[in-house]
């Protein structure tokens, strides 16, 4: 890889990157001194759209036209996600923890963009440390006057508050966070209207990803045109991959998009290969809501298209790896387990019927299953989300009862021959 965007001073220097200190002798606040002195709001937009910067939390929507849906209204507002809470998932948790200011910077270049005067940090309630280290950054960013009123010297004024979640996965969801930022239960709006138009207080309002906004800093230094350069078309840039499971060495993976899965899984300087020279079974692309890879797959790019081209997603860039010992129906339970306990109960559909659903694998998990349990549970995973297609339709507010069929449609793709022979040398109810 040619390029670390995202990573770099941390590795140069892995025990103070998150300090003003280092931020600062490394180019730090350059950025967006230049940006609030020298471009206008616009500007800074257009070169974002240059960049070709697609957002980082999932849904993969190109950052600069969410910018454009921003409503005229004032107050608004931005805020960043940080409520990182899919299974296998901790590459923001790096960046919060290990270099904060690059956040802060690329949160005040954005805000700058949009004409927002206050920014907010919702950080997920279990990452104590890292929102920690991010309330510091924010403290020492308006001490140095990269925060408040007339930053870097400019006459443009931002405010930015961390708060903290109380735990609940669902706040991921940007409508629910929306919610649990203004002190209400944490659960999805209907759409429309857009937090764009309608968002945080009923006003007009950003959310951005955590990796989405460090990215910024590099791209209003290097300019939109070397963004763009890197990676193949629909996924330029780079992208950080938690890799988690059976693998030699895991970690969090700053890559640059368009290497092939094997080159993720098994280079000897990411992945490194499974652990204990054992066969590749397969792997969840994407965090818990992606449906699963198997090695035939392997050669193909990892970019935000080819995984919808093979029915799954990038989605938080949790790679989670399965080595050929995996008892394919324990990992579906532990899955529809973690979808069904974080709902939040306010569609039917959803809380309903991941619990049927985890009932069921369980059934079939613990020897007890029927042979007709494997029909009963693509007619249940169908009624939470019709025709079982990827990307999924909805008959919930928000894709977290769909994201539960990922797990039972994958298990039945790929491994419905283990699922029988499971049911068929066990016990009847």
């Amino acid at each position: 890889m040619s390029e670390r965007i995202l990573t770099a001073r941390m590795e140069a220097h892995p025990r103070d990157s998150h300090t003003l200190e280092r931020y600062l002798e490394t180019g730090g606040y350059a950025s967006l001194g230049r940006v609030v002195r020298e471009m206008t709001p616009e500007q800074v937009t257009a070169e974002v759209k240059v960049a070709n910067l697609r957002g980082r939390g999932g849904a993969g929507f190109p950052c600069g036209v969410k910018w454009g849906f921003l409503a005229p209204a004032t107050p608004h507002y931005l805020v960043v996600n940080a409520d990182e809470s899919e299974p296998g998932t901790c590459k923001d948790r790096q960046l919060l923890e290990r270099d904060p200011h690059q956040l802060v910077e690329g949160t005040a270049i954005a805000a700058y963009a949009l004409g927002v005067h206050q920014a907010f940090i919702y950080v997920r309630g279990e990452y104590a440390r890292p929102a920690r280290r991010v309330q510091r950054a924010v403290d020492e960013a308006y001490a140095a006057g990269f925060l408040g009123r007339g930053i870097a010297g400019s006459d443009f004024d931002l405010d930015v508050t961390v708060h903290l979640g109380a735990g609940a996965y669902i706040c991921g969801e940007e409508t629910a966070l929306l919610n649990s930022l203004e002190g209400r239960r944490g659960e999805p709006r209907i759409r429309p209207p857009f937090p764009a138009v309608e968002g945080l207080y009923g006003k007009p309002t950003i959310v951005n990803n955590v990796e989405t906004l460090s990215s910024l800093p590099w791209i209003m230094e290097h300019g939109g045109s070397s963004y763009d350069a890197l990676g193949p078309e629909g996924s330029r840039g780079t992208r950080l991959f938690s890799v988690s499971g059976h693998v030699v060495r895991p970690g969090n993976y700053e890559v640059v998009m368009g290497l092939s899965w094997r080159d993720l899984i098994y280079r000897e300087d990411l992945g490194g290969g499974i652990r204990g020279g054992r066969a590749l079974k397969a792997w969840i692309p994407g965090g818990a809501s992606a449906p699963w890879l198997v090695p035939e797959h392997l050669d193909e790019p990892v970019t935000i298209d080819d995984a919808a081209r093979l029915g799954s997603m990038l989605g938080s860039g949790a790679v989670v790896v399965m080595d050929e010992t995996t008892d394919a129906v324990a990992a579906a339970v532990s899955l529809v387990r973690f979808f069904a306990h974080e709902s939040c109960g306010e569609c039917t559909p959803c809380r309903e019927g991941t619990t049927w659903l985890l009932r069921i694998l369980e059934r079939i998990a613990r020897g007890a299953g029927r042979p007709a349990d494997l029909d009963l549970l693509l007619d249940v995973a169908d009624n939470i989300s019709p025709g079982l297609r990827w990307p999924p339709a909805q008959t919930t507010i928000c894709p977290l009862g769909p994201s539960a069929t990922a797990p039972i449609v994958s298990l039945l793709r790929h491994f419905r021959p283990e699922v029988e022979a499971r049911v068929n040398r066990g016990g009847r109810d």
